[in-house]
């Protein structure tokens, strides 16, 4: 949504956006991303401690909902009701997004589904949903089960009644089609071409630099697989992991590596603005974008750390699952394909390109040729289409 707003408003569309902040560690990373636009924001802050009672009341709401829900049913309780136990900020987005006149609401995110339809329908207007996952099966938690009825409601409501949607990849689109019978327009998570092309002459040539970011550092992303596979392969590497680590969880990787990887290091490094990821990127030999095939979100997913990658100019490992083939396919040796939870191919990969350093070369080229000729998000089929349904929407 953030480079939805930037197209829009480079395109001369008077934008206003509408978000939420709840995340601490954050805060530094948002002020730097607001610093950097034109466009007005309204910030719905529901961060502990320093919202006032916003906090409090908005959990308090979203499990008193929640609790209802579960009593009456999903297909039996009041929508808004529904929409109160999914998104914890509902009330606020509405009232945000009401609040000025406008032409079209856009949004997304599976808490503001429903607050975007219905903030559209009070101020009379028409809106958009961007459905960069499939928010009925993200989750694999215990209550996987209620949330899945609970979205899916919403989703039975709102999706039919959009202007038009957007999603993230065709095996994603293909899931709303079958399940809704809507269509979406694919609009990847791919970033701008940078300026200035990667420089490709190697930080250590002595070791593989591989490199994995994320808002979060857990488990269930593919870094333990990643782990004992560097040491399987047997080649001197670090692995840097960008992100803010959950419990002591970096720890735990780098006590693995001791044991099952010696020639490996870990380190870590401090969350940092989105409007940096491609830049951090720059002078690593290897990413990782390493999606599972459950919950069945992630299966259809293509991550987006595979797109940062290529406008860095780095290789990337990708498991081979049904959302990312196609891009595998189409880079070329720009990346390695490897069947999620396979060790053996992902050390096999990573050897390769430690004992072959014309064919590392060959794929970080290969990386920064295939942003350069598809995968970003000044392209035509990317930005443009964007643009192109924004302007029959409202014509």
């Amino acid at each position: 949504m953030l480079k939805s707003a930037d197209a829009l408003a480079d395109a001369g569309y008077n934008v206003r956006v509408v978000a939420t902040s709840n995340e601490p560690w954050a805060i530094d990373a948002d002020r730097d991303v607001r610093s950097r636009r034109h466009w007005p924001a309204t910030i719905i802050n529901y961060r502990r401690g320093d919202s006032g009672l916003t906090y409090w009341w908005s959990g308090v709401r979203a499990r008193a909902s929640r609790a209802a829900v579960s009593l009456l049913g999903a297909d039996r309780a009041p929508l808004r009701l529904v929409a109160h136990a999914v998104g914890r900020t509902h009330a606020e987005l509405v009232r945000a997004a009401a609040a000025e006149p406008a032409d079209l609401i856009y949004g997304g995110t599976t808490g503001a589904l429903a607050a975007v339809a219905e903030a559209a329908k009070r101020s009379g207007i028409p809106y958009a949903l961007d459905l960069e996952d499939f928010h009925s099966a993200e989750s694999d938690a215990p209550d996987a089960s209620l949330r899945f009825e609970l979205v899916s409601r919403i989703e039975k409501a709102v999706l039919r009644n959009a202007v038009f949607l957007t999603t993230s990849s065709e095996h994603i689109a293909e899931a709303y089609r079958e399940q809704y019978g809507v269509e979406a327009g694919i609009v990847h998570n791919t970033f701008p071409l940078p300026a200035e092309p990667p420089d490709f002459v190697r930080v250590d040539p002595e070791k593989l630099r591989v490199y994995w970011f994320s808002q979060t550092i857990g488990p269930g992303r593919g870094l333990d697989d990643a782990v004992v596979a560097l040491g399987r392969a047997g080649v001197a590497a670090e692995l840097a992991l960008r992100g803010r680590p959950h419990l002591d969880y970096v720890e735990q990787l780098k006590q693995l590596a001791g044991a099952k990887a010696p020639l490996l290091e870990v380190t870590h490094q401090l969350p940092a603005a989105p409007d940096a990821m491609v830049d951090l990127s720059r002078g690593y030999d290897a990413g990782l974008a390493l999606e599972r095939m459950v919950p069945r979100n992630r299966a259809m997913s293509i991550s987006n750390k595979a797109f940062t990658y290529l406008l860095a100019g780095v290789a990337v490992v990708m498991t081979d699952t049904p959302g990312q083939h196609e891009l595998g396919e189409d880079v070329g040796c720009a990346a390695a394909l490897v069947p999620p939870g396979d060790i053996d191919a992902l050390a096999s990969a990573f050897r390769q390109w430690a004992d072959d350093p014309s064919m590392l070369a060959r794929a970080k080229r290969a990386a920064w040729d295939a942003a350069v000729r598809r995968w970003r998000w000044d392209h035509p089929k990317e930005r443009g289409l964007l643009l192109d349904l924004v302007s029959a929407a409202l014509s």
